[in-house]
This record gives structure tokens, C-alpha cells and sequence, in this order.
């Protein structure tokens, strides 16, 4: 219950940073569309930056196994997610937009920093599994399902600066090679700010759109209760069934850190993918502000069932 109240204080904090984005653009002191200079800064700058310095750690065995573990807790969770989307689309009719953005999750803006704050700093670089496993899912699949087409553009994928960080902070890691403290610095001091311009972008998406014609689509729930209820409530049974958490030592912790992945709302990616293919982004982005919203609620109450039943 402490660790569900802390999240709830963090997630507080950062849902007025996203209100400062929301009066910003009310007041007309910025426009909407300045989210997209911002998104191009957290995209191919912050997130990059925030990848790598999460690497930035001593390696010990522990911690390679520990890595190892959330990684394969990272895949069992999108191997979940894809085969109920798979069953659950036909059965509830859902089409490529509520498909894909049951699946894929804000993992990277919205649960970084609030890992850094419940478990540590150290525990990022866990989190950076799921991000790794969901980045090539959303440039392989979820394209594939927003553009209409079977095939994968490799090139593209692996030109991709988060693949492109994530290659450079694995290989980092595993080489065992320590940045001079400069850059060090300048990583953390750009990972500093990721979550609070990642909830001011999101403000600046809710202040464009009409929140009572928002909130009012009944279909929308449908989405959003798959996502922020149903969803990690199978994971969190699974977890609960395998009893995997006690493999490691720190199992618990580490489960906690991918389990909290699994609980975000809609992902920002998705949204902009559907932009780029004209797959209803309007849509797209009401269920990415309204899953944004509705986590406030819904994680700590997630988390919590977590710490009483893990």
C-alpha cells in the first residue's frame, strides 16, 4: 500500500505538469501544433539520452541476469498482449487503431521517471527492456497494421535513434565501458527532464481537443478498459500463477518495474504513426488522453493489488 501511495503522489505531480502544457495552450501563450517541435526534441534527443544513461551501470552478474529476466518478462507480456488482441478483436470488432493501442504502452515517458522515484535509478535500466522489446514491435507490427502491409522496413527500424541507443548502451554495458563523467553528466542531466516534457507534451494534445466530445463516445471504454484494467490484470495473474518474481533475488522489483510498464496508458508513438498513415488520428489521439487521464486512477490501484498479491 505505500509503494501504491507514493506512485500516486508521483503520478500527481506529474499529471499538473501535463495541466501547465493544457493553460499554456489555453492561453494561447502556445499553439498545439508546438507539440510537434517538442516531440522531435524528446524523440531523437531526450530519449536517446535517457536510454543510454540507463546502461550507465556496473556490470555484475546480478545485474546481467537480472536484465535477462526482464527481458523475458518483457516478451511474455507482448506475446499476452498480441494473442488477446488477436482473440478479443474479432469478438469485440476492434480495428487497427483500438488494436494497436491496446497493445503498445507510454512505457517510456510516463514509467521511467516514475521508476526512478519508487525504486531507484538503478531499476531504469529494467525498464528499458520492455522499451526495447515494445520499439521493435511498433516498427514492425503496429506499422504493418496502420499502413496495411506484411512487410518490415529493416533499414528504417535499425536507423531508428531509440534502436540506435539501444545498440549503443547494450554494447556499453556489456563491454563494460564507462563514459567519461562529462557526458555522464549531460545524460542524466537530459533523462532529468524526460517524464516532466513528456506529460507537458501531453497537455498540449488534451488542450486541442473538445474534452466533452472526449469523454462522451462510449465505443472509446472499450479500449481503455482493455487497456488500463483488463490487460494487467491478466499479467498480474500470470505473475501470480508462475510465481516467477522468486526466481532472483530481486525478482520482485524487477517484475514490478515491467508489470508497471504494462499498466501505462496508450502509447504517444502510435498516435503519431497514425498520423503518418492516416489511420484516424483523431481517434488515435482521444484514446491515448484519455488512457493518459484515467491512469492517474488506474495504476496506483494496479500497483497496489501488486504489492498485496506479489
Amino acid at each position: 500500500m505505500e509503494i501504491s501511495l507514493i506512485l500516486m503522489r508521483e503520478i500527481a505531480q506529474l499529471f499538473l505538469l501535463l495541466l501547465m502544457g493544457y493553460v499554456l495552450v489555453k492561453l494561447k501563450l502556445l499553439r498545439p501544433e508546438d507539440s510537434r517541435s517538442l516531440s522531435v526534441i524528446m524523440v531523437y534527443a531526450i530519449t536517446p539520452c535517457v536510454i543510454i544513461n540507463a546502461f550507465q551501470v556496473e556490470y555484475t552478474p546480478d545485474v546481467l541476469n537480472g536484465l535477462i529476466f526482464a527481458f523475458a518478462l518483457a516478451f511474455a507480456a507482448h506475446i499476452l498482449f498480441l494473442l488477446l488482441t488477436r482473440l478479443l478483436g474479432k469478438l469485440l470488432r476492434l480495428d487497427a487503431v483500438e488494436r494497436v493501442n491496446i497493445i503498445y504502452t507510454n512505457a517510456g515517458i510516463l514509467v521511467i521517471p516514475l521508476v526512478q522515484a519508487l525504486l531507484g535509478a538503478e531499476y531504469v535500466l529494467y525498464s528499458c527492456a520492455f522499451i526495447v522489446v515494445q520499439q521493435i514491435l511498433i516498427w514492425t507490427h503496429c506499422r504493418s497494421m496502420l499502413c496495411g502491409t506484411h512487410g518490415t522496413d529493416w533499414r528504417k527500424l535499425f536507423l531508428n535513434a531509440n534502436i540506435i541507443a539501444i545498440i549503443i548502451g547494450c554494447a556499453l554495458f556489456l563491454l563494460r565501458i564507462p563514459l567519461p563523467g562529462i557526458i555522464t553528466d549531460t545524460l542524466e542531466t537530459a533523462s532529468s527532464i524526460f517524464g516532466p516534457l513528456g506529460m507537458l507534451l501531453a497537455g498540449m494534445v488534451i488542450a486541442d481537443t473538445p474534452l466533452k466530445q472526449l469523454f462522451a463516445t462510449p465505443r472509446h471504454y472499450v479500449a481503455i478498459s482493455l487497456r488500463l484494467l483488463v490487460y494487467p490484470l491478466l499479467c498480474l495473474l500470470l505473475l501470480r500463477l508462475s510465481g516467477v518474481s522468486g526466481l532472483l533475488p530481486d525478482g520482485r522489483n524487477i517484475a514490478m518495474t515491467v508489470f508497471l510498464a504494462c499498466t501505462a496508458p496508450a502509447c504517444a508513438t502510435v498516435t503519431s504513426l497514425a498520423q503518418l498513415y492516416d489511420r484516424d488520428a483523431a481517434r488515435s489521439s482521444a484514446l491515448y488522453v484519455l488512457t493518459t487521464l484515467l491512469s492517474i486512477f488506474t495504476m496506483p490501484l494496479m500497483i497496489g493489488i501488486f504489492d498485496t498479491l506479489i
